[in-house]
Parts: structure tokens; sequence; C-alpha cells
């Protein structure tokens, strides 16, 4: 694996003489206490011990570094004591080499990549909420006013085809910058975009509002 990610990080554009290999938790810490690093790749099962630990060390020592989690691991526990211990991202080591390396351009840009697998069944840990909150529904035929809307905002607005698609690629792990070079548009607009579909998701964050499209049925 260290031999894969070595390959990928050079295709990046990294320097063979910037990247450095650890085989255990105390080796990275004494490797990252001699030079600082601007990223760090890290896995859960280590010789000497948990990754978890070593997530939680190289937080404290540098509170800006970023640290994404390659693992074979994707249990809910250890899913989500990796993020709480600090990991910027967790990726599956299943993923070929293209999405490895999408998923760490995405944390060098500011983004936090979480495999779609993981994404699910984070999102799955999340409390049910109601198909529809009292008030949200106009009142039908049956009741002496007009047909229901679709889903969508307190005024039944639906999510346009262009959001949709936009929030797909949020849901997909994409960041803003991705996003808009993939749609050749502006952050901008892609920003402006994830306003729009927050406010009609009635959420103000990018898991609750791929939670909140996918229990409507508007994403798969």
């Amino acid at each position: 694996m260290q031999t894969r990610l070595r390959h990928i990080l050079l295709s990046l554009g990294y320097p063979a003489e910037a990247l450095i290999s650890a085989h255990s938790v105390a080796q990275a810490l004494s490797c990252t206490s001699e030079s600082p690093v601007a990223m760090a790749l890290v896995d859960i099962g280590l010789p000497d011990g948990s990754g978890l630990a070593l997530i939680d060390t190289l937080r404290a020592n540098d509170p800006a570094l970023t640290i994404l989690v390659i693992s074979a691991w994707s249990t809910e526990d250890i899913i989500l004591s990796s993020l709480r211990a600090g990991a910027t991202g967790y990726v599956l080591k299943e993923r070929d080499d293209m999405e490895i390396a999408l998923s760490i351009r995405s944390v060098l840009r500011g983004g936090a990549p979480i495999d779609p697998f993981i994404a699910r069944r984070i999102l799955a840990l999340l409390p049910a909420q109601q198909a529809a909150a009292p008030g949200l529904a106009k009142r039908g035929p049956a009741d002496g006013g007009q047909a229901p809307t679709p889903l969508g905002d307190a005024d039944g607005e639906a999510l346009s085809p262009r959001e949709t698609q936009i929030l797909t690629l949020v849901a997909d792990g994409l960041t803003n910058r991705e996003i808009a070079e993939d749609l050749n548009i502006s952050q901008y607009t892609v920003a402006s975009h994830i306003k729009n579909i927050y406010r009609k998701l009635s959420v103000s964050s990018r898991t609750r509002a791929i939670y909140e499209a996918r229990a409507r049925g508007l994403l798969c």
C-alpha cells in the first residue's frame, strides 16, 4: 500500500524527496517530530498500535495538519472514532488509484472527502425525520384546495436539474472548486446553487442536504 500511495503522490506532482514513509505509530511520530509535514495518509491497523492514537497525536501537535485515512476498516465505530480523533477525510483502500488521487486532491484543496460507502453508513446513523413536517403540504382536492406540490421548501419549490446535478457531486465528496471545474462554471455559481439547495431543503449543511434529499427520493 505504501508503494501504491507513493506512485499516486508522484503522479500528482510530489517530488520523491518530499515523501516520507513510516511503518508504525512510533516511526510516524519520530518522523513528524524531526520535520513538519503538510499531509498525513494514515492507516488504522498498525503493527504497534492503532492509527486512531496516531491521528489524535498528530492533530494535537498540529491542528492545521491535513489527515486522510486510507484503510480497509469500514465499521461505524472506527469511522466515527477516526473523524472525532481529527481525521480530515476517510477513503477505503479498495478504491482504485484515480479515486484515491481525487480524495487526496480534494483534501489538499480544503475539502473533507468521505468514501461514498462510508458516507451512506454515516447518514444511516442520523436521526430519521418525518417525510413532511406539519404545515408544509398544501391542501389537496380532497381538502378543497390545490393538489400537493413537489417536495422542496415550504413553498413546494423543487430542486432544478442543475441543483440536483450539483447535489449529486456534493454527495460524491467533491468540493465547490472541484464541482466548478467539473461543470465548467465558477465557484461563486456553485456556492449560489448550494445556498438555494439549503433553502429549498430547509437544511444548513452539506451532510444534512444529502440526507434530506435521499429521504425525499431526490437522490439515489
